[in-house]
């Protein structure tokens, strides 16, 4: 799937924020975002590969950016739950809040591109906005439903799917294989 590489970009940015930075389950266990700030910041940094502004995060900012993730969070658990408009409505409401709006930029030896940061320079406006665009790029076209929740027992990790055919359920190999394993050993059982 290929929405643009751009949008692909902050839509894997998205998803790699929530994963990272809100607490619930994965593969198979309680998650919890790490604790410890420099752990924190080496987890939103790895988001963007390297590709950040940010090089220095305060605590301050860990915080802002954790609730970014909330909020992408609840745009993933609306699609997963087949609430489109829900989830247009929470991406309006990001968009509102960051002041994204479109400007061509070109770096990394890339040629011109859109960039969606947002009013103010903040992380809000610099990681949310970005985000909050790429997912309304999803959203606004025909494969908005490629948004998900793992659906594995245990594991609330969201994905984007990518593959061919729309079918990918879960965020990972390894909940695809634990899901797999359960399901074998259930049928040797009966």
């Amino acid at each position: 799937m290929d929405f643009n590489s751009h949008a692909d970009r902050v839509v894997a940015a998205a998803v790699g924020l929530v994963n990272a930075l809100t607490p619930g389950e994965r593969r198979g266990r309680p998650y919890r975002p790490p604790e410890d700030p420099d752990e924190r910041a080496d987890a939103a940094r790895a988001v963007w590969g390297g590709a950040s502004d940010h090089s220095v995060f305060t605590e301050a900012e860990l915080d802002e950016l954790g609730a970014v993730a909330l909020r992408l969070r609840e745009v993933f658990e609306a699609v997963a739950a087949g609430d489109i408009d829900g989830a247009a409505a929470l991406v309006n409401r990001m968009l509102d809040d960051t002041a994204a709006r479109p400007r061509l930029a070109r770096h990394d030896g890339e040629p011109w591109h859109l960039h969606f940061h947002g009013v103010g320079g903040g992380v809000t406006s610099d990681w949310g906005g970005p985000c909050a665009t790429g997912l309304a790029v999803v959203l606004g076209g025909e494969l908005y439903d490629r948004l998900g929740v793992c659906t594995a027992p245990a594991c609330d990790r969201v994905y984007v799917d990518a593959s061919r055919n729309g079918t990918r359920r879960y965020c990972s190999t390894a909940c695809q294989n634990r899901v797999k394993t359960a399901a074998f050993r259930a049928r040797a059982h009966s």
